[in-house]
This record gives C-alpha cells, structure tokens and sequence, in this order.
C-alpha cells in the first residue's frame, strides 16, 4: 500500500464525527497490517481526548465493509453485556467512532478505508511476556471474551480470511506446494517434510469433530497474542480484548492453543539454536489457569479436555506454513534474512515434539482446572 500522505489523513480526519480542535497526531503502536495513528483534540472545558485512526489493510483484508460490519455487531453485543455485568463499556471493549454520515469506515478518495475508535486511557498493551502476571491476565481476558460472547450466533460473522486455521486444507496446500517445488528446495527439507507428512492426524482431528457436531463453532478472535489484550496501568487486570480485524467463527481451542505457540515457548519464534526451544510446563500452567477461569463456564468439557490439542495443532498449523512459504519463496510471511522461515518453521516443530514429551502433563494441567 502506498504511504499515507498529510494531505490523505487530513480528507479523513474531516469525514469524522470528532470533537475538538486537533493538537497533534502521530504514528502509533506496533502493528505490521494496518496504517495506525493517534490523534488528540482539545475539547473547550472538558480537556484533552485521544482517538485512534487506522488505515485498513485491503491486501490482507480483502472486504473492509464486512470486516467493520463483524466489528460493529461484536462491540456493540460486548458492550450491553458489559453494562449488564456492571462494568464499564467505554474502557472494557473497543469503541468505534462513525463518520459524519454515520457509518463505521470512510472509503476516502484514493480507494483506501479507514475507521477510528476511543483510545483506552490508562492501559498498556505489551509485545513481550515480560510478567508473567501480564500472561495470566490475557488468559483470563480472551477466556472472558468467549464468556461474554458465548451466546453471540457465530454463524452469521463473515469469514474476513477464508480458511484461517482450516489445517486440514492447509496439510492439503502443502503437500501440493512439496509436489510442485517451485524453488527446487524439497530436496534439502526432506526431514521437515516428513515431520509434517507423519503428523496428517493433527491436520484432520478438528475438522473431523467439527463435522460429527462434537465441538461447536465458536467467536473466535484468531490473534490472541498478549499484545492484543490493554492492561490497566493500575490495576494490572486484563480489561480490553483489542484487535478484532480477525474475529470471526472458530474453535475455542484454537484461540487457547495459538496463545501457548507464541507465549508459552522459552524461545524467540526464529531462534536458531533449538536446545532453547520448549514449551514451559509453568506458562502452560499459567495460561490454562486463566484462560478457563475467564470462561466460567461456557465451554464444554470436551472443549476444555481438548486445549493441550488446541495448543499442538496450532504449533503444527504455524511452523507447515512457514515451511509451505520457504518452499514457495517467501509469498505471505515477511523475512529479514535467508531461510528466515525455515528457521521459525523448526521452533515450531521442536515445540509441538516438546508438547508431544509433555502430552500428559499437559493433560493433567487442564484437568485439575476444568475440575475446580
């Protein structure tokens, strides 16, 4: 996308319902999708207010309208259900500001959609599990965010990325991609090949479950990394799940699991040395613990049972497509040296053979929590 010019932001800034004199804006967060920046105005008698403008994606996201029409219905369940539970709705779910024409997104001049939501006062988001107390946190947050929206009917969100954890079709696209070999590199990841091709019941074994009607579909919100989740400064409680762009339907435990691949692991994603590499009995611990506290619950116990398998099929999903992008040469994943995805591909191979040691403890862990 082409870079967002003063002249653009400032046709935008005009189509929305702000008030105020603008005083500054700025570049903000640390998001690699959409174009974000922070705004503030100065409001005569009642001080400063902070919002946020963000200029959608359309190559990653291909259909804005029905992105922001997911966004729209998610927030505006989650905020009558907050004010129910007696908490406070402006901090506690994303608030979107509409357009002069009341509409959540302004498709602006040069073909570009944008939206703007409240800025989260008094919150931190974290990029990195610097406090453990912050990985629990999250955990109770997006197990509340299932809690919260357990009753929202996930059959009428629109799919924003068709097939995201659809591992089965994505076992199905690598194996094309290693028949196909367009970079004639199969030959030297023969070992990572087979580690995938042993591995095809991890691929099936949701899908299969879904299709008997075993685990129902979900509101997912498919990005649950700690630094979707706002922090408050003061309180060091999880109160605002963050991020929707990818809310749509899912598994439960795919929303657990992609949590452990990424907070759970004693290593970077690329690092190189793998006797770093494992999954951290304590962080699993951690994670399940508040994860199944937030729910409260709304999940079923097969659900639950099934989060150790959440946590694997997600490893296995991330490190078969890194491995499928090495083979292709580099087409989705963003690289920042030579076999930089095949490097990520091994973490999390090493991962999901740690998980495979730890299979039973893992069981155990969420075991003694779905009981209590």
């Amino acid at each position: 996308m082409e870079h967002v010019t003063q002249k653009q932001r400032d046709e935008v800034i005009a189509h929305f319902k702000y008030e105020g004199i603008l005083i500054d804006e700025r570049p903000y967060g640390s998001g690699h999708i959409n174009d974000t920046f922070l705004l503030t105005f100065e409001i005569a008698e009642m001080g400063q207010l902070k919002v946020i403008l963000q200029r959608m994606n359309k190559e990653v996201f291909s259909n804005p309208v029905e992105l922001m029409e997911n966004i729209m219905g998610v927030t505006s369940y989650l905020r009558e259900r907050i004010i129910e539970n007696g908490g406070d709705p402006e901090r506690e779910t994303l608030n979107v500001i509409p357009t002069v024409d009341d509409k959540p997104y302004y498709l602006d001049s040069y073909g570009d959609y944008w939206r703007s939501y409240k800025f989260i006062t008094d919150a931190t988001s974290y990029d990195q599990v610097e406090n453990p107390e912050h990985f629990y946190q999250s955990a109770v947050a997006f197990g509340n965010f299932q809690r919260l929206l357990a009753d929202y009917p996930a059959d009428t969100l629109h799919e924003t990325i068709v097939g995201f954890h659809d591992t089965k079709a994505r076992f199905a696209t690598f194996k094309k991609v290693v028949a196909e070999d367009v970079m004639g590199r199969a030959a030297s990841v023969q070992k990572e090949i087979q580690f995938v091709l042993d591995r095809e019941d991890i691929a099936d074994y949701f899908s299969d479950l879904q299709a008997s009607g075993e685990i129902p579909l979900r509101v997912t919100h498919n990005d649950t990394k700690l630094n979707n989740i706002m922090i408050d400064n003061k309180t060091g409680k999880g109160i605002c799940v963050i991020d929707l762009d990818t809310v749509m339907p899912g598994l439960a435990m795919n929303d657990f699991g992609d949590s452990i691949r990424f907070g759970a692991s004693t290593a970077a994603e690329d690092e190189q040395d793998l006797d770093k590499v494992s999954c951290s009995m304590d962080l699993f611990d951690l994670y399940a613990k508040g994860f199944i506290e937030g729910c409260a619950g709304k999940l079923t116990k097969k659900e639950i049972d099934l989060m150790p398998m959440g946590a694997k099929t997600m490893t296995f999903e991330c490190g078969m497509r890194f491995l499928t992008d090495y083979l292709q040469g580099y087409v989705y994943f963003k690289i920042h040296r030579e076999g930089h995805n095949l490097d990520r591909c091994r973490t999390q191979f090493k991962l999901v053979e740690d998980m495979e040691k730890k299979w039973y403890t893992m069981q155990d862990i969420v075991k003694k929590y779905s009981n209590s």
